[in-house]
């Protein structure tokens, strides 16, 4: 490198002379909040702080919470979710989200790395006007947001998710699943997905609207994770459904049981796809390797029920059901709903995979119901074309 441009890159970056140990040293004793603003100073300290191998030196995110839906308690509609933290006051929030404007409806569609996907409609001013929709993606924990705009479809739309990956970039994609919605042999509805709308807020519009020639069966209110740039899907047909922010996608076979009793499930935990599939007395949980030879997962742990979440709830009466993996830790957050048929509660549980051992975290109350979307705070100011 010529003197001048060492020089200049110097007064850019003054550790540009550090060897890549020793930067890490010194990222690793600052607080966690700042590891994440470090990750926009540079692609060198970006990639740094996102190598697999010094996870377990660098400061660790934490899943702070959930939002969740009530019923029954007469809430008003401006707020129909609950927030409910795990962590204490290690990130307090504004769990109304009263800095959005104000409005009629406001729904959580989605959680991913620290932003929150919503639709809100906009009080309607007479009884002839249904109000305005849109899509707004927000963070909480810096009380930025972005609208984004709804197209024709989303009136009819009951299911939107969100991509974003801050170690990439600050940019974001909106997937709208448009379905055609069918009612099966069991009376539960098949979200059955036959197009994709892509928002890119780096273009600031909606870029892709993609027919599918063929359609991928979800299960409403089934979980998803966005990885390496895509968006996973738990089909309802044994597979995962990986959607690219073009709006293409490709089908993942999964391993399943034959007496499996739930829906088997997609979570991102220490930088992997996680797949958990619970059979009638047992829990599985996969890792993908590769997802594109024919035997890409690799067992995890398979755990009992039992030990799962401990005699105090072993009841066969039972339900219980993985919402989430800790994002740094091999902790995954279990939902159990008593045995009693007059006033079932539902209690959040979490399991340490490493000790196995089960933990009570809190009760849910006898009115929460799914989606349980996990909250990751993320204190980076920037978010493209925020208020």
């Amino acid at each position: 490198m010529a003197t001048g441009s060492m020089e200049a890159a110097l007064m850019s970056d003054p550790t540009i002379k550090l060897p890549d140990d020793l930067l890490v040293e010194v990222i690793s004793r600052v607080p966690y909040k700042s590891t994440r603003c470090c990750k926009c100073v540079s692609t060198r300290w970006r990639d740094l702080i996102s190598h697999p191998d010094h996870r377990e030196k660098l400061p660790r995110s934490t899943l702070a919470g959930f939002f969740y839906k009530t019923y029954g308690m007469g809430r008003d509609s401006r707020l129909p979710h609950v927030y409910q933290s795990v962590s204490g006051n290690w990130c307090p929030l504004d769990a109304s989200l009263s800095f959005l404007p104000e409005c009629g409806e406001l729904d959580i569609l989605d959680c991913c790395n620290g932003l929150l996907l919503c639709r809100r409609r906009t009080a309607p001013k007479s009884w002839d006007d249904p109000g305005t929709l849109e899509y707004v993606v927000c963070n909480p924990a810096t009380e930025r947001w972005v609208s984004v705009p709804a197209t024709e479809y989303s009136l009819f739309v009951n299911d939107a998710r969100l991509g974003f990956d801050p170690a990439i970039s600050s940019h974001f994609h909106v997937f709208e699943l448009v379905t055609a919605v069918a009612l099966d042999l069991n009376n539960k509805y098949d979200y059955r997905i036959e197009e994709v709308g892509i928002y890119s807020s780096k273009a600031g519009g909606w870029t892709h609207q993609i027919v599918w020639d063929n359609s991928i069966e979800i299960l409403c209110l089934s979980g998803g994770a966005f990885f390496n740039g895509v968006l996973h899907l738990r089909s309802d047909s044994n597979t995962v459904a990986a959607i690219d922010v073009q709006g293409n996608y490709r089908i993942i076979p999964i391993p399943t049981s034959p007496d499996a009793r739930g829906v088997p499930n997609v979570y991102v935990s220490r930088g992997q796809l996680y797949l958990t599939d619970h059979a009638s007395s047992e829990l599985s949980i996969w890792v993908l390797e590769d997802s594109i030879s024919e035997n890409c997962w690799t067992l995890k742990l398979k755990v009992s029920y039992m030990q799962l979440v401990g005699v105090e709830y072993s009841s066969a009466g039972e339900h219980y059901g993985v919402i989430s993996a800790h994002p740094e830790d091999n902790v995954i957050f279990i939902i159990v709903e008593s045995a009693s048929r007059i006033f079932p509660q539902m209690k959040l549980l979490s399991y340490k995979m490493d000790s196995r051992e089960p933990r009570f975290v809190c009760d849910l109350g006898r009115n929460s119901r799914c989606p349980y979307v996990p909250y990751v705070p993320l204190f980076l100011e920037s978010l493209a074309d925020g208020h």
